[in-house]
């Protein structure tokens, strides 16, 4: 297992919830919720050199089938304009059911959908990453590919 902060990203139309792991990559926090538009690539580089990244980990939105989705697009082409403005990798990684288990464990914790809107996006993050972070642990190698911010251009 690499040593070093990441961080996990859950990009939505309206909001990207943003989680961070501790320096040995064994737990995912939440951090915060960026609102979606003006500035939030530099907000989330802002966060990964305030955390000294070693990488970004976003999620990749796909049906349950493994085919993409209008949001898979839309995720693919956040991820390689975050790739192009800060210097730490950025990597996708499948987030099949992220939002429905962020849903679920704030249900469970007694909250509900209305007063828990911009905490579902850090629920999503953190459940991204420590998804990513657990794969890389049992696995021995990185999770997911890594986003050249040129392709697709």
């Amino acid at each position: 297992m690499r040593s070093g902060v990441r961080l996990g990203v859950d990009v939505g139309t309206a909001r990207i919830g943003v989680a961070r792991c501790d320096f040995h990559g064994m737990l995912a926090t939440p951090v915060e919720t960026v609102k979606r538009g003006a500035g939030d690539l530099a907000r989330i580089a802002e966060l990964a050199t305030e955390y000294e990244a070693l990488e970004i980990v976003v999620g990749l939105p796909l049906a349950l089938s493994g085919r993409e989705t209008a949001s898979t697009g839309d995720a693919r082409l956040f991820a390689r304009e975050l790739a192009g403005v800060q210097p730490a990798p950025v990597r996708m990684v499948d987030e099949r059911l992220s939002t429905v288990s962020a849903n679920s464990a704030l249900r469970a914790s007694g909250r509900n959908a209305k007063n828990s809107r911009s905490v579902v996006d850090q629920v999503a993050a953190v459940i991204i990453l420590q998804h990513a972070l657990d794969f890389e642990r049992s696995a021995q190698t990185p999770p997911g590919d890594v986003v050249n911010p040129h392709e697709g251009s």
